[in-house]
């Protein structure tokens, strides 16, 4: 019976009883010489042997599956492309000469070349990790059939699979067609297909392809096929550790009544009221759905720029499905405070730092599969009795390596009940995303009421760059998006939920912390193996009272964090002096901050010049001569 067709990008398996995965992307079929029902699928790790009811079936079943495998194999893997080639190289002699002649000067020429030579160096890195990402794919696809359902015993008996380790083309086939009926049971495709019987012989090959290819639609377009990751080494945890201390209670109002109107980031709280993130970690949390990003990229290259801008649209209101029974306040980086996220299974690398004390600004940068994701952020942060109401400043940039570019800011977040009552958060505005091309968006998250029954509203639309409605979105910021096409006459075309979702609220995890974290935001403190020693020593992971209070290490925390802040209150002294970010810096006086690169080489070095242990022990005299 075939069970599933699976997409995970380009990557294009199936399955069928017994739980036995084959990937189609790297897979070859291939018709027995010797009976004309009997074929062949040859994978990089096995040989399936299948056979069909009759000569025009097998026919059938070839060519539907190398249909479907190339319908999502635009191009073929070359083990060539994984090798940088050794002769790129780039002249400027000629350009030289040429402005030479126009009468430009040696000083500018020798700039220009410059310019030329570090962009040609940048587009050579990229292009050697494009390759290394192509090696890794190769490998990884020949892992999967294993890693993924291996046989069971009792199944082996039944089926007859050649294991091997060689690609599928240099495989002995003709040591397989000299094993004989009694030594080899077959797949027999009526039985095990059941769901796609090919017996009819009105059917045409035409039909069975576009069944596949139908199945494959409508999988593809299913949020669970891009979010589920390739299988990798690094193992992330499930929980956090159990607490080594009972907590204590403490009444909030207590410590904040004396401070209404004021700005909360310079009221100095308990550890209590923090959960075990800093904000340089929290803002990693918005890329959790990044798969989303992804995927509007690969819309962007086939030319569906509606797709691409309602995936980036989705991706802005993702951010916030997190915040949903989030009551405690992440730690407040110290000015220098760091944190970096490597998720190959995600494929990003997540890099921000602390840039600015007064006022609070924290930096960011992601890099992705075909785009970059940058801002900066700072909250203007303002109690009012019985709420807080936090105002975000600052833009957040996304670019794809095609060059669209699209631009947004955060809406307004308020917690309310602080005194009496449940406590819950709120997020209400307008997003304007910007493209610099054909669309942009508007999106209204709606203002929660007291008697509102159906609270967490986002709805908004897409717009040409002409101001015409092409296209709505609606649904929750803590649960889903859909969208609707729109017509010329204005009316929205709505279809079925499954074929219009744009994107799903991850399930919850299974140990529930009382901070209300998710499973992604479980494994941001997280030190996996062998990743202590590559850590420069302003990483927020090495902060001992975030560390301590994720312990459960409740005593210790708060007096490392009162240690800490009389720290942090020197940070305006030492910004008046000069100090300056170690990896970001403003593209201009009022503008945002920009990563100038170099920590992953720094890293990969392990070479720290410049970065102070913050965390540690300081004498305050000698900080502030």
């Amino acid at each position: 019976m075939l069970r599933a067709l699976y997409v995970y990008n380009t990557l294009t398996t199936f399955s069928f009883e017994p739980s036995l995965y084959i990937v189609l992307q790297i897979s070859s079929f291939r018709e027995s010489r010797s009976d004309d029902r009997r074929f062949y699928i040859f994978t990089a790790t096995k040989t399936l042997h299948l056979r069909t009811n009759s000569k025009k079936d097998r026919i059938a079943w070839i060519e539907a599956l190398a249909s479907t495998r190339n319908l999502f194999s635009p191009r073929p893997l070359d083990e060539n492309l994984s090798a940088v080639p050794n002769d790129l190289s780039l002249s400027t002699e000629r350009l030289k000469k040429k402005l030479l002649e126009e009468g430009v000067s040696q000083s500018l020429v020798s700039e220009c070349e410059q310019i030329m030579l570090s962009e040609f160096a940048e587009i050579q890195g990229q292009l050697r990790v494009f390759c290394e990402e192509r090696s890794t794919l190769l490998d990884t696809l020949r892992q999967l059939e294993v890693l993924k359902h291996p046989f069971s015993s009792s199944e082996c008996e039944k089926y007859t699979v050649f294991s091997t380790t060689e690609s599928s083309d240099e495989i002995d086939k003709q040591e397989v067609e000299e094993v004989s009926d009694e030594e080899i049971s077959f797949f027999d495709t009526h039985e095990s297909f059941h769901e796609l019987t090919i017996s009819d012989d009105s059917m045409t090959v035409e039909s069975h392809m576009n069944v596949l290819a139908e199945s494959a639609e409508q999988l593809n377009n299913k949020e669970d096929s891009f979010r589920e990751p390739l299988p990798l080494d690094v193992e992330r945890r499930t929980k956090l550790p159990d607490p080594l201390e009972k907590e204590k209670s403490v009444s909030l109002w207590s410590m904040i009544k004396d401070n209404v109107g004021k700005d909360l980031t310079r009221v100095c709280l308990p550890v209590y009221f923090n959960e075990p993130i800093s904000s340089l970690q929290k803002c990693c949390e918005d890329m959790e759905y990044s798969y989303l990003l992804d995927k509007a990229y690969e819309y962007g290259k086939v030319g569906d720029s509606l797709q691409r801008i309602l995936n980036v649209a989705a991706f802005a209101v993702s951010g916030y499905a997190s915040s949903e029974g989030r009551h405690c306040k992440p730690f407040n980086p110290l000015l220098g405070e760091t944190y970096e996220a490597d998720f190959p299974d995600k494929g990003i690398r997540f890099f921000s730092e602390k840039v600015s004390h007064h006022p609070t600004i924290i930096a960011c940068h992601c890099e992705g599969k075909g785009w970059k994701f940058w801002g900066d952020s700072n909250l203007r942060t303002k109690f009012w009795g019985r709420s807080i109401q936090l105002d975000p400043v600052g833009v957040l940039t996304l670019e794809f390596d095609d060059g669209e570019i699209f631009q947004w800011s955060k809406v307004t977040t308020s917690i309310y009940n602080l005194i009496l009552g449940k406590l819950y958060c709120d997020h209400h505005g307008t997003m304007h995303i910007r493209g610099n091309r054909q669309f942009s968006s508007r999106l209204r998250f709606k203002e929660q009421s007291i008697l509102d029954r159906n609270p967490h509203q986002v709805d908004g639309f897409i717009e040409d760059a002409s101001g015409k409605k092409v296209a709505s979105i609606y649904g929750k910021w803590d649960d889903c998006l859909h969208y609707a096409c729109i017509d010329g006459a204005g009316k929205e075309c709505r279809t079925s939920n499954d074929s219009s979702l744009l994107w799903r609220l991850n399930s919850p995890p299974v140990n529930v912390t009382r901070y209300n974290l998710t499973s992604f935001a479980i494994t941001l403190n997280e030190i996996t193996p062998g990743l202590q020693e590559k850590l420069p020593p302003t990483d927020s992971r090495f902060r001992p009272d975030q560390r301590h209070l994720e312990n459960g290490e409740y005593e210790k925390a708060n007096l490392e964090k009162q240690r800490l802040e009389r720290r942090q209150r020197m940070s305006r002294k030492l910004q008046e002096c000069g100090w300056k970010p170690r990896w970001f810096q403003k593209e201009s006086e009022n503008g945002p901050y920009r990563y100038v690169g170099g920590y992953w080489e720094s890293r990969e070095d392990k070479r720290w010049d410049g970065c102070q242990d913050i965390f540690g022990e300081f004498n305050e005299d000698a900080a502030v001569s």
